[in-house]
Parts: C-alpha cells; structure tokens; sequence
C-alpha cells in the first residue's frame, strides 16, 4: 500500500513543479498506484473545499499565491528603470500580482519578452508583491517590432508603432531589407540585448507607407501576429471542393428558412424560422428551426483547412477587412446560405411552449435552401408597418410569426434574468479610400435581439443534446465574479446611492436589480460600466462549468462555425454522436479538447485585442484634426500613471498623464480604483464626469492625451506645465501619512 502524502506535502509539491498539477502527475510523483488512487482524490478534493486549491480542468493550482517557481516574462523597463516581470501561471480571481525582479552583476541582461524561469518570494509593505531570481532562461523565438523605418549613416532605426514603447531600434545596414525611409517595417530582434545601448534588429518585412488609411488594420493584423495568408495546400483544398448533394441528408428544402444579418454581411452561415405549433397540446406553442452551416463537411480533421482554421481559432473582424477563419470559397460561397441556393446544414428543430419554454428539440444533416437573404433593418421595417418589396411577400408567413415566436422567448428570458447591460455599441464608417467617415453607434433593434435569442437556444440544445449523448465537446464557459471584484462594485453603488445585496449566492437577477435602480439617472452608464468591469472572461473548456452572464447551466457554440473553430468542433461532435458520417470528431481531436480550448480562447482573445487597437488608430486618425477641442465625458480607468476618459461623442478612450493632474502626489488606490491627492484630498474614481481637451492624436499608436478641465463641474488648477518657474515641491510627509490612513483598509490579497 502506497503511502499518502500529507496535504503540505501535496501543496509544496504543486508550488514547486507548476507544470505537473494534474491528479496523474501528483499521483506519479508520490509514487501512488491502484485504489490509492481514491484516498489521493478525497484529499485534493478535501484541500479543494478548504480553499487551498482551485481546479481547472483537470488540474490543481494554489488559489492565493503564485509558486516558488514560476515561469516569467519580462516587461520592458518603467522609467525609473526597474524591470518588472508578467506571471504566466497566475490563475487567482483578483487582478494580478506584481513582480519586481531582482537582476545580480554576473546575471546576462534580459529582453521585454523573454521568458524565464524565477525564483520568488513574497514582499509586504512594497508596490509590488513578489521578487524574483534568476534561475534560468527559457528558450523563446526572437521578439519582433513593428514600426516606422528611419534611415541613417549606419543603416537605420525602427520607431515602435506600440503605444507604450519607448525605446528605438537599431538596424545595421546590411540588415534593413531594402527598407525605405519611413515605411512601415517589421522586424526581429538580433542577439541578447546588451545592458548599455539601443536593441538591435534586423527587418524581415516591408509593409508600406504606414499613412495610408487601409494599413490601419494591417499594422494590427502584424502587431498581433494573426495569421493572413492561406497555405497553397489549405487554398488547393478548398478550391478542389464540391457544393454537397442531397445524399442520406434530410431535405429541408420545403422550409421557408431565412437569413437576417448586417447589410454589410460578408457570410451568411445561419437561417431561422418559426411556425405555429398545430399540435393541440401546445396552444399558442411555436416549432423553431435554426439550420447552420455543415463547414464539418468541407473541412475535415486533420486535413490543411482544418489546421489552418485552428491555428486561426476565428476569424477576426476590422472597419475595413476580414481576416478569415477559412478561405473565401467556403465563407463566401459553398458555405454560405445564399438565397435560393441549396446548401448543406446541421439544423435543430425546437418546440417552445407559449411562455417560451424548450418542450423538446430535434439535431438533423440537412439539405436547405434560403428563402431571403435579408437585413436587420429591413424585417424590422417589415414588423413595423413599412415592407418593402422583397419583404412584403415573407411578412405574414416568415417575418411575423418569428417575432410572435420571440415574444415567448422573450417570457422565458423575463424569468431567467441573464445579464442585461446597456452599453451601445460602436461603428466606424468609412469612405471608399478608408478615412474615417463618422463614428456613430450601431442601432439596437428587435431584429437583433430575435436572432441573439434564437442562437441562444440553438447553442442550449447542442449543449444538452451532446451532454445527454455522454459525448465530448468544448462548452463556452462564463464563471461569477470573484467575492473581490462584487466589493469593488458594491463599493460603486453604494458611493452613487444605490446597493448590491450581500450574503447570499449571487444571480444575475442581482445585478440586474443594480442595474435597473441606475436605469435613467445620472449614473446609468458608470454601473454599467462597472458592472462589466467585475465580470470575468468568458472562455471555452471540455469542462461543464455553466454560464454565469446568460444564467444558464450548459452552453455550448454551435451557431457559427464560420468563423469559431469551437462551433466546428460541436458540429464534428454532433455527426459523431448521430453517426452522420465519417467527418465527426476523431479519436485524437478528443484526446486534444483541453489544449484546443485553450488555444482558441487565446485566439479570441488575440482578435479582440487587435480589433480594439484598430479602432483606436481609426479613432486618433478621426480626432487628430480636433486637436485642441474641448470633450465631454467620463472616467473609464484608474492607474497609477493617469485616468482614463472615454468621449461621450465617439467614444474613443484618451489618457491623462498623472503630471497633468496638478502640482500635488496622488495617491493610487488600486482596489478602489481611485486617484487621491495627498494635499487636497481631490479623489478621481471611475464614472465621474468630466471636461477634457484633447492634447495630441496620434493615429498610428492610436494614443490620445487629453487634459483635465474640470471634474464634476468643478475646475481644476492648472498643472504643472501651465506655471512658471521652479516645479512644485513634493510634501512626502504628508503624502505618506495619507497613503498610510488609506492603506488600513485591510491587508491586499495577491
């Protein structure tokens, strides 16, 4: 009988070895065989309870403090030249933990980006909470820089186009590509950086003048790394492909299914539609069917358009390009539900009751053909009284009775109470040429709202169905906020008169409540904003953990595998468990699940970040002629080295740098989210209203610097830079004392 170890045992184990956390490697570790197996569980499971530990997936992680030994990477230096370092496996609810590292002379010098394995140690009393030592670096591919290309004697320099760079590059002559003054370049780094003197880079790509309006998203689609070219083979692949026949499929070609997206839609990959239910147990019931696109059929596992669309993960969406999940013959065309064309589909027939209830639901391969490629806009005209042509002879049999079917969904959404924030939704217009035309925000309107309900309940069912089946899938996961981020935002409504129950297990019912209270006042949009603020990241896992934000216990992304590898994984996992065909989810697809979820949750996470930086350059290229103007708006962010404003009038994000602030320390309280002066008492917290004017656009980094005019109606005294003669002197003492009141507040958890 193997001997069990103890439970510090267990955690000083997971501490130091990060990368083995999962039952097997603790259980390999200890040497622990057989029915031992089940006394390991029990005591995980009993260190889980106590909170000691976390699960994710099917791994253990200490849920307060990072290990021992932790693998790093490094920032680039702040300006008072400490080197700070980002934690690659923290996994803590709460904001995390900063990491100073501590360099010795005999140590090489270390790069922004390089990862390394440390040892650390916790600190108090510090800004930061752990030190870290040197042990080892981990090998990494080079680091690589975009920017602008400037020549010189010795060759040249690379002028980062990333808003938080500050250092140049150097690139030797015989290593600039061709490169011309003031192009637009990308380059990677070329050995260690030395401790003294400027990196060192050679270019690997010219991308043009970086001015023209159209290489806004090209510099992102660069910055980010997302992949923009086919293969030859993924291209053969999908240009070799044939529009799918009738077969063993179920012809659906009699229902008059339609497809409802933006005007401007580049693929049309789901059609809805809704009959009354004649079946007399179900008065004023609905049968709903929502046919998809089977992109299972032409990609298949395994082949190049398959390992292209996962590397991709999903397509990802700019004001002026796409860059997609797969090539244009399917996403445009053979999987793409034309108008009177017929195309292959998964589709699910559901049965609502007349309070929007799912009565049942049936997953079938099918043949379908659309009976209207039609637009948002145009049905809701339709619904309210102003067809046009096309829509007049779908209104009374189609158009109709899909809104009279999302009346009951709308019932059953009443009683579920996801969560129901309002926070419009911006779009960037553009001319021809791509300069920005206007920035306005996008139109919420029923149509919208039908379709959101209808793929709602299509991806529930293919959630229930597959968990019925006992058949692996990637479900898409939204865990509650953590009991940190609920005190951050119960300490917002209560500072604007409203509250947030405490005690009890939180439902978004809640929130909603929090939600309504703010609903027409002056703070409307701040506990909107807050409240998104506490929500964690929704993410996909082979794990079943529900749906917080929805309010529901099982969801899966069935509805677009277009442009989501994760719906093209659920579709496989569908023929798989109806034995459709030779096409569904392979042994080694599912043996893969866990790294494919986090591959494709990384990727999602890659496009948001690289359509976000997009729109700001658009924004700053747009703003950049109203250079001096005043703006109102609101405080979106606190950090120790400014306020973040969003513009009411296009809603475009501009820093005020802490020097701009006055003459005074301001004190950074980081979990209140609040700026204090330390003579003052002048506190900047998120949703206060405030005057700016805006200092300099900048559309190539996207940055906007603004200036405080007034907070709340009141005036501020001008800063620094406005008086003349000897700067301000720092009243340390008193700054301290004040930092010091603020600090009792209670000890900071990592």
């Amino acid at each position: 009988m193997s001997q069990i170890p103890s439970k510090t045992q267990i955690l000083d184990w997971i501490a130091a070895h990060p990368g083995e956390t999962s039952k097997r490697d603790i259980a390999r570790a200890f040497g622990i065989k057989g029915a031992d197996r089940i006394d390991l569980k029990r005591v995980l499971k009993e260190l889980e309870d106590e909170g000691h530990l976390e699960k994710r997936g099917k791994s253990y992680r200490d849920a307060d403090r990072l290990p021992p030994v932790s693998v790093l990477q490094m920032l680039a230096p702040n300006r008072d030249g400490d080197l700070f370092a980002k934690p690659l496996e923290w996994h803590g609810e709460g904001p995390e933990p900063r990491v100073l590292f501590i360099a010795r002379k005999d140590e090489p010098a270390l790069a922004e980006g390089d990862r390394i394995l440390a040892r650390l140690q916790e600190v108090r009393g510090e800004d930061h909470q752990y030190e870290a030592r040197l042990i080892r670096r981990i090998g990494a591919n080079p680091k690589r820089v975009l920017g602008i290309f400037r020549t010189g004697a010795e060759g040249g320099r690379i002028v980062p186009i990333d808003k938080g760079a500050d250092l140049e590059w150097m690139v030797a002559r015989d290593a600039t590509h061709g490169a011309k003054d003031g192009e637009l370049v990308e380059a990677e780094q070329i050995g260690a950086r030395a401790r003294m003197g400027l990196p060192r880079a050679r270019v690997v790509d010219r991308l043009g003048d970086p001015s023209a309006p159209k290489a806004v998203s090209l510099i992102a689609i660069h910055q980010h790394g997302i992949p923009d070219a086919f293969p030859d083979d993924a291209i053969a692949e999908a240009d070799a492909a044939k529009p799918a026949g009738l077969g063993r499929r179920e012809d659906l070609r009699h229902l008059p299914l339609v497809t409802i997206d933006p005007s401007d839609a580049r693929d049309r990959d789901d059609a809805v539609l809704a009959l009354p239910d004649d079946d007399p147990k179900n008065p004023g019931g609905f049968v709903l069917w929502v046919a998809i696109a089977d992109v299972a059929h032409y990609v298949r596992p395994g082949s190049a358009l398959d390992r292209e669309a996962r590397r991709r993960g999903n397509s990802t969406y700019f004001p002026d390009r796409v860059v997609p999940m797969l090539p244009d013959r399917l996403s445009g065309d053979l999987c793409s539900l034309h108008e009177g064309v017929p195309r292959a589909c998964i589709a699910v027939r559901m049965v609502i009751d007349a309070h929007g209830t799912k009565l049942s639901h049936r997953f079938t391969r099918g043949l379908m053909c659309s009976a209207g490629a039609l637009g948002y806009a145009e049905v809701q005209a339709a619904q309210d009284g102003q067809p046009d042509a096309r829509t007049a002879a779908l209104l009374d049999d189609v158009i109709r009775p899909l809104y009279a079917a999302y009346a009951a969904l709308c019932r059953a959404r009443a009683l579920r109470q996801p969560l129901d924030l309002d926070l419009p939704e911006r779009r960037i217009v553009l001319t021809e040429d791509g300069h920005v035309a206007s920035v306005n925000f996008r139109d919420r309107l029923d149509a919208h709202r039908l379709i959101e309900e209808f793929m709602v309940l299509a991806n529930v069912s293919a959630a229930e169905e597959l968990t019925r089946l006992r058949r692996p899938l990637i479900f898409r996961v939204h865990e509650e906020p953590s009991p940190e981020k609920l005190d951050a935002l119960r300490e917002v409504a209560a500072a604007s008169g409203f509250t947030l129950a405490k005690g009890q297990v939180l439902q978004t019912r809640h929130l909603n409540n929090l939600l309504d209270q703010a609903m027409g006042t002056e703070f409307s949009e701040l506990i909107n904003l807050s409240t998104l603020r506490s929500m964690t990241q929704a993410y996909y896992t082979p794990e079943h953990f529900g749906h917080f934000g929805l309010a529901l216990r099982s969801y899966a992304h069935f509805t677009s595998p277009i442009r989501r590898y994760a719906d093209l994984i659920v579709h496989r996992a569908l023929i798989s468990a109806h034995g459709w065909g030779k096409d569904g989810l392979s042994p080694q697809e599912i043996e893969e699940l866990e790294a494919t979820a986090q591959h494709i949750s990384e990727t999602e996470r890659r496009s948001m970040e690289a359509e976000r930086d997009t729109t700001d350059r658009y924004l700053a290229a747009y703003l950049s002629e109203r250079v001096g103007n005043e703006f109102a708006g609101r405080v979106s962010g606190i950090a120790r080295f400014g306020v973040f404003v969003k513009l009411d009038e296009t809603g475009a994000d501009g820093l005020i740098p802490i020097r701009e602030l006055g003459q005074e320390y301001f004190h950074h309280d980081r979990e209140a989210q609040t700026l204090m002066g330390a003579d003052t008492g002048l506190t900047i917290g998120i949703g206060q209203r405030v005057t700016v004017r805006l200092s300099e656009a900048v559309p190539v980094t996207g940055g906007l610097t603004l200036e405080l005019l007034s907070i709340e109606d009141k005036a501020m005294r001008p800063g620094p830079r406005k008086i003349r003669g000897k700067a301000p002197r720092r009243n340390i003492g008193r700054s301290r004392a004040r930092a010091g009141k603020l600090g009792r507040k209670g000890p900071r958890k990592g």
